[in-house]
């Protein structure tokens, strides 16, 4: 199951994620971001990952190609900060907020 919540603030859209990006969820979400870019295009992207339990290759996928359009990545927890770290081709990515939340390069500190 992955809950998906649109959070479409001035200047930024983010997508909050919770549960598994895997499987049939995988689509569900393309379907979210293609929707949510028809209706309007903001200058920046941002996936928060900080719900996200599990990510099988087709959901790393999915985020490395949104990592090419620009897209930003909220990270918490080991294995979600690893997975962005190989997304964004950042190994030695290094938290930058507070709270045990982890901003991935290029990522501004606005709220998500």
């Amino acid at each position: 199951m992955l809950r998906i919540t649109v959070h479409d603030n001035s200047g930024a859209v983010t997508i909050q994620l919770e549960g598994r990006l895997a499987g049939p969820w995988v689509r569900e979400l393309e379907d979210c971001w293609q929707s949510t870019r028809d209706r309007q295009r903001k200058p920046v992207l941002r996936f928060d990952l900080t719900g996200v339990t599990s990510i099988d290759a087709a959901g790393k996928e999915f985020l490395a190609a949104m990592h090419t359009e620009g897209a930003k990545f909220l990270a918490r927890g080991c294995l979600m900060r690893a997975v962005v770290a190989e997304i964004t081709d950042a190994p030695g990515a290094r938290p930058r907020a507070s709270g045990g939340r982890t901003l991935m390069p290029g990522q501004g500190r606005g709220g998500a």
